[in-house]
């Protein structure tokens, strides 16, 4: 029996291998290949190849500084938009009762299922007409728009679970709404929050067609453009190109090594119930 458990383990544990691997892989390939320089990649195209070019990175750095820079204030924006505009109104949603209610939250329901494609046309009409092409705003703004959708979905569902003796006690003491808000919903969203700034942060980092689409202005390309009319000017100098990729994957490593313990916990939450409340 024991020897049975054994194998079922070393099988399982065999399977998560090879698929940590496989995920791992194409990470490991662009920072090797971000080290080579063109003969290198053609003679050596999958295992490393001494020496390593590290001024790469600086060629790299030089030509998308600009676009990481960009592609930060509005990934940074949106979020701090999303955040403001999803939490007040899930706390709205989650503890006040007013006519048309679950009306209104069915309808912010509804539109998880609207295919976003489905709106690019009006939503680019929109953003044209209100004269904001070739602006950060004609990305900001609709981010923040569509990113709030799910967030105060997820957020009215994890604050629906705080128990009402918090704020029973909190009226007590004489804490109006906007009060119980700030001192008593917020800081026992720190996992939620960290959920919203990771999705809102990854979605808008790697989003490439609305970008494509609204800005012209090469000195307002976000990274993932700026990647692309890197590609298309430096199309054999393959080095730098992947040092690009890396430089550009960076920030969101670094987001979610940060925030990833919040991530699993809100999500527990929301899925499990109150218990990390308690």
């Amino acid at each position: 029996m024991a020897t049975r458990q054994g194998r079922r383990d070393l099988l399982i544990g065999s399977i998560l291998m090879i698929l940590v691997i496989l995920t791992l892989f194409p990470f490991v390939f662009m920072v090797i290949t971000s080290l080579k320089d063109n003969s290198q990649f053609h003679t050596s195209y999958w295992s490393p190849s001494l020496p390593f070019h590290w001024e790469n990175y600086t060629v790299a750095w030089n030509q998308i500084s600009v676009y990481i820079m960009n592609s930060l204030i509005i990934a940074c924006s949106s979020m701090v938009g999303v955040l403001v505009l999803s939490s007040i109104a899930a706390f709205v949603f989650a503890r006040y009762r007013f006519p048309g209610r679950n009306f209104l939250f069915t309808m912010i329901a509804v539109l998880l299922m609207v295919p976003s494609i489905s709106s690019l046309v009006p939503l680019f009409i929109l953003v044209r007409d209100m004269g904001l092409i070739n602006t950060r705003l004609a990305l900001i703004l609709p981010y923040i728009a569509s990113g709030s959708i799910f967030a105060t979905f997820l957020m009215r569902t994890f604050f629906q679970q705080v128990p009402n003796e918090l704020f029973e006690a909190a009226h007590i003491d004489g804490a109006a709404g906007w009060q119980a808000y700030f001192y008593v919903m917020l800081p026992l969203s720190g996992p939620i929050i960290g959920t919203i700034i990771l999705l809102t942060l990854t979605t808008v980092w790697n989003d490439y067609f609305w970008p494509l689409l609204t800005l012209n202005d090469d000195s307002l390309r976000t990274v993932t453009t700026g990647l692309a009319f890197l590609q298309g000017q430096n199309v054999t100098l393959w080095g730098p190109l992947f040092a690009g990729y890396v430089l550009a994957s960076l920030p969101l490593v670094v987001v979610y090594f940060v925030a990833s313990r919040y991530f699993i916990a809100g999500v527990g939450g929301v899925v499990g119930g109150g218990d990390m409340l308690k």
